[in-house]
């Protein structure tokens, strides 16, 4: 079943109390595959559930429960053990999840880089590389990082590929499809894979929207609203880069997008720390500074229109960089010299629950989210 961003096709269910089991317009198998689905994200979610409590979770009938637990064991996706019962009550089968029922590859595309990583059920990252590219030859070469992932751990039941690129297209689809073992993959741009990984295994919270800035080349948002990533018109939500900036009117790509950090701090400095090598720089400093001036003002837009839980910021930068940008954002909201007023209000500030955004980890995601688990619109 396809996860169709552009909106759900199922009745969403509250994220407290038990969801409807009566869907108008659903055919009795897709009731039944969601239902599956249903079982699956409240053990992944919430488990070890007893059956008992996969009833308050679902809504669902304790002869339906059966059913979808059997064929979920029979998959190996789930497994099961006795809970003791308190005060030494009567014990109860739980049931959990089994990350290693199935594992998913998702690759992170630049215009030169990338990133391919290979996931269990739970998220967990059990390989990852880092892939050089030819935009001559970008297919081959991500099809050839795929296979060789493939053959390391053909033992493994890999259910599919997922990419996160702004600039794929059907065509290249349609050629790794005809080259891979794997089924067609499933594509998003960056911004929506990283607000995959944090809705689906990161730490944000369920409450309220999410705004995502990932920081690469260039500079980008995402957002999620009421659990659904929004892409806007022709997918072009999100696109502060090309947004004037600053005191100065500038855009903003071209001091804060990676080309800026490089001119500013040069090859060696800028190639280590793209490896996660913390370095101490006055240019560094700098160019923190100059780009948290420029930053603050999409974050002040996102504030005033969209009122976000929180605005997290991602990128292949080291920890420490991030949490200086944020830091350094808290100093220029108060800063009366370049702005006549203070900001009164602000969405809170945290960096990206994974490296690199969790770009990669989203789009392993997304095999999971069209096959297994619920999609965001449904969560």
């Amino acid at each position: 079943m396809r996860y169709l961003r552009s909106g759900p096709r199922r009745l969403q269910t509250p994220d407290m109390g038990a969801p409807r089991t009566k869907m108008v317009g659903l055919r009795f198998g897709e009731i039944a595959d969601r239902n599956i689905r249903v079982i699956l994200e409240a053990i992944r979610r919430h488990g070890p559930l007893t059956r008992m409590e996969l009833g308050r979770h679902s809504g669902l009938t304790g002869p339906g429960i059966t059913n979808i637990l059997r064929r979920l064991a029979e998959e190996k996706l789930i497994t099961s053990n006795r809970r003791n019962g308190l005060g030494g009550g009567a014990t109860a089968t739980e049931f959990a999840l089994r990350p290693e029922g199935a594992f998913s590859i998702g690759v992170k595309l630049r215009q030169r880089r990338g990133e391919a990583v290979l996931i269990d059920l739970s998220g967990q990252v059990h390989d990852r590389v880092y892939i050089e590219l030819d935009p001559a030859d970008k297919v081959g070469l991500v099809h050839a990082a795929v296979r060789d992932m493939v053959d390391r751990h053909a033992a493994l039941p890999i259910i599919g590929l997922g990419i996160a690129a702004n600039d794929w297209t059907e065509d290249q689809s349609d050629q790794i499809a005809a080259m891979s073992t794997i089924a067609r993959p499933y594509v998003e741009n960056e911004c929506t894979a990283s607000l995959l990984a944090e809705r689906t295994i990161g730490s944000s919270g369920r409450e309220g929207g999410l705004a995502m800035i990932i920081i690469d080349d260039d500079v980008q948002a995402g957002f999620l609203i009421r659990g659904i990533p929004y892409s806007g018109v022709h997918g072009r939500a999100g696109s502060i880069g090309e947004m004037l900036t600053g005191p100065d009117n500038v855009q903003l790509n071209t001091v804060v997008g990676f080309e800026s950090l490089r001119s500013r701090i040069g090859d060696q400095a800028f190639t280590s720390l793209l490896k996660g090598e913390e370095i101490s720089s006055p240019l560094l400093s700098q160019w923190i500074r100059e780009a948290a001036g420029h930053l603050l003002d999409p974050i002040i837009a996102m504030a005033g229109f969209l009122a976000p839980s929180v605005v997290m910021i991602g990128s292949d930068l080291p920890q420490g960089v991030i949490e200086a940008l944020i830091h350094q954002l808290s100093i220029e909201r108060r800063d009366t010299s370049t702005r006549p007023l203070l900001t009164p209000w602000i969405s809170p500030m945290k960096p990206a629950s994974f490296s690199g955004g969790g770009v990669a980890l989203g789009a392993a995601l997304l095999p999971f989210l069209n096959t297994l688990l619920l999609p965001p619109a449904s969560a």
